[in-house]
């Protein structure tokens, strides 16, 4: 099994997390993955659904936030200019964004014969870090199949973190880093509400890591100073309803989150973080003119501005911690924090 942050006495911040410590304790939220370990081949593709329906036909409000913009991502203009989730999230490396961009386009037609003709298209959404260090990522070696498969072993319940899926080849500060997740619980208005974050965690330099006990780990073979080069990516589900400025102002707290573990956004670093809300669901084809909203009041805004940090900063350790010493690509290595710690 697994080991957590919490494993290790390394507890962040001060709200308590859900059952599961994971973004799938929002009710509906899903994850899957599908890992591709074959000689110098450590890649994948991860899924997350926000939601057990048809998100073109019942889309979700939703908002990003681009801590740094060295990335390849697509569906990012169009969801920060409307503010809505139409599509499953896709996670890979760098050179999968059209595959799964391609893969997303497929289950969507196929599900809706109106796209294209009688209605408009669709946004598929997808995200990227660079595992070309510990993967031969010129071989291009994910297919459309592969995402189909991630998509299709989406599931509730405990996430598989680590080196999984689109995390199989990620490094972080210097170590393995990959897939973690994290979740907090709040209080609002007498009833309680989740705020969940995945990461795909592959950012950092050696030795800039910072534990929440103060202790700065480093691998134990020296790394050469290098600029920051990686990436990470930041999906964060709430059951809050918050409207998509909202969760534009929830998303940039993500990178509290990050800067606590010692990131500092370099200038090659693809830093993206995206949140959606499940409170309310847009109905593609809703044909009223007003529509009814309930949505947080902003004064109490601060609670979800720590959740986000305190889960994304766990998350990230978390995905260090599950992740074993991985040997890939030409013989490149990344030891595990675990072994770090003892």
């Amino acid at each position: 099994m697994n080991r957590r942050a919490r494993d290790f006495g390394l507890i962040c911040g001060s709200l308590p997390p859900g059952p599961l410590n994971a973004i799938t304790d929002v009710a509906g939220v899903r994850v899957g993955h599908r890992s591709l370990r074959e000689g110098n081949i450590l890649t994948g593709f991860t899924a997350v659904l926000p939601h057990e329906g048809d998100l073109f036909r019942e889309k979700l409000r939703a908002g990003c936030d681009v801590i740094n913009g060295f990335g390849k991502s697509a569906g990012l203009v169009q969801l920060a200019e409307l503010g809505q989730i139409e599509t499953p999230i896709l996670l890979g490396n760098t050179f999968s964004v059209g595959t799964g961009f391609d893969a997303l386009v497929g289950r969507a037609l196929a599900a809706n014969p109106e796209i294209g003709r009688e209605t408009g298209t669709v946004n598929p959404l997808v995200l990227e870090c660079n595992d070309g260090f510990l993967s031969d990522i010129r071989a291009r070696a994910l297919t459309e199949a592969d995402a189909v498969a991630a998509l299709d072993a989406a599931a509730g319940g405990p996430v598989a973190e680590g080196a999984v899926g689109a995390g199989s080849g990620m490094s972080a500060f210097g170590f393995k880093g990959g897939i973690g997740t994290a979740s907090r619980l709040m209080r609002l208005d007498g009833r309680d509400f989740t705020l969940g974050v995945l990461v795909l965690a592959n950012f950092g330099n050696a030795g800039d890591l910072v534990l929440p006990d103060g202790r700065r780990p480093v691998p134990p073979v020296p790394t050469p100073a290098a600029p920051e080069r990686g990436s990470v990516i930041i999906v964060l589900a709430t059951d809050l309803p918050l409207e998509s400025r909202q969760l534009n102002r929830v998303a940039r707290r993500c990178g509290a989150g990050l800067a606590r573990l010692g990131a500092f956004w370099g200038h090659g670093s693809g830093d993206i973080a995206v949140a959606f809300s499940t409170a309310g669901r847009i109905a593609h084809h809703e044909t009223a003119d007003l529509l009814p909203m309930t949505m947080l009041n902003e004064s109490r805004i601060d609670g979800p501005f720590r959740a986000a940090a305190e889960a994304t900063q766990e998350a990230v350790l978390n995905a260090m911690l599950a992740a074993p010493a991985v040997t890939g690509r030409d013989g490149n290595s990344r030891p595990s924090l675990v072994d770090a710690l003892g």
